[in-house]
């Protein structure tokens, strides 16, 4: 018997809180069931019809943008940085070629990001292994690469624990880490942007064409709750910021401070973005 409620999937990670938190608190979700998973694992359950609909990674609507369709007016980006999307690096970014990057599995649109702005931006050429990291140094086998990327809370927990020493020349970070080594750090959705002038889109919410035929009604229905989980969310912040599971990592202020430089929208500078990734992607072979 095919499950009459709407299958969303749900990313625990800070930047969609907000809008999680007002979905379950000011809307009936009792016809709604949410299915967590980082981003690459919803990515293919939503293609595979395990989920109706979800926020998804952009690169992944990129794929296969004629078997699904956007919820309008909703994305998870940045016109700049984004906190949350960083590469760790022993190295400038102009130096990395030929280097080893560890990356991690979770996210499919930072890792396409990342080759297109070595590849477009710097002209340079590197080898990105995937790898069980995390804000743990323990975790890493940090000695047998040049530079790291993560993502998430992963990202955010990493920029909190290590001290900010220096300021470099071009406005990125340095860091003094547990090996002692300088470290740099970039932010995805800053590169993106100096060299673009445009928002880079993360996530979208989308569903498979079709999909939900049965369940016309509750998409509707749903996107009237999205829509309205969204205005209480960017209208809200504070009140979330307690109850936000990254409590006592980041302070308030920091919430406060990394959801206000996320957009939540899909406007046409954001379309005008993701047009630009496409092109980029498929240039790249990415697609």
């Amino acid at each position: 018997m095919q499950n009459q409620k709407l299958r969303i999937g749900r990313i625990p990670y800070a930047n969609l809180f907000p809008i999680f938190y007002m979905l379950e608190r000011e809307c009936d979700c009792s016809e709604y069931e949410f299915i967590e998973g980082v981003p690459s694992a919803l990515n293919r359950m939503l293609r595979e019809g395990e989920l109706d609909v979800s926020p998804s990674s952009s690169i992944e609507y990129l794929r296969y943008r004629n078997e699904y369709e956007i919820l309008e007016n909703h994305s998870i980006s940045s016109s700049g940085a984004v906190g949350s999307i960083i590469l760790l690096s022993k190295k400038k970014v102009e130096e990395l070629n030929e280097s080893t990057i560890f990356m991690s599995s979770q996210s499919e649109t930072s890792v396409a990001l990342l080759e297109i702005i070595l590849k477009k931006f710097y002209g340079i050429k590197c080898s990105l292994k995937s790898a069980a990291i995390s804000h743990e140094p323990s975790a890493m086998s940090y000695e047998l690469a040049e530079a790291y990327l993560l993502i998430g809370d992963d990202a955010l927990r990493t920029v909190k624990s290590y001290e900010l020493k220096v300021k470099s020349e071009d406005d990125n970070f340095q860091l003094s880490t547990f090996n002692s080594q300088l470290i740099y750090i970039y932010d995805l959705g800053e590169l993106w942007h100096k060299h673009t002038g445009l928002p880079f889109t993360f996530a979208l919410w989308i569903h498979k064409k079709g999909c939900c035929k049965e369940k016309a009604e509750l998409l509707r229905k749903f996107k009237d709750d999205l829509n309205k989980a969204k205005k209480l969310a960017t209208e809200n912040f504070k009140i979330i910021a307690p109850e936000s599971p990254l409590k006592g990592i980041l302070t308030e202020d920091e919430l406060l401070s990394y959801w206000k430089q996320i957009s939540y929208d899909f406007g046409d500078e954001h379309k005008k973005g993701l047009e630009l990734f496409r092109k980029y992607s498929e240039e790249s072979g990415l697609l």
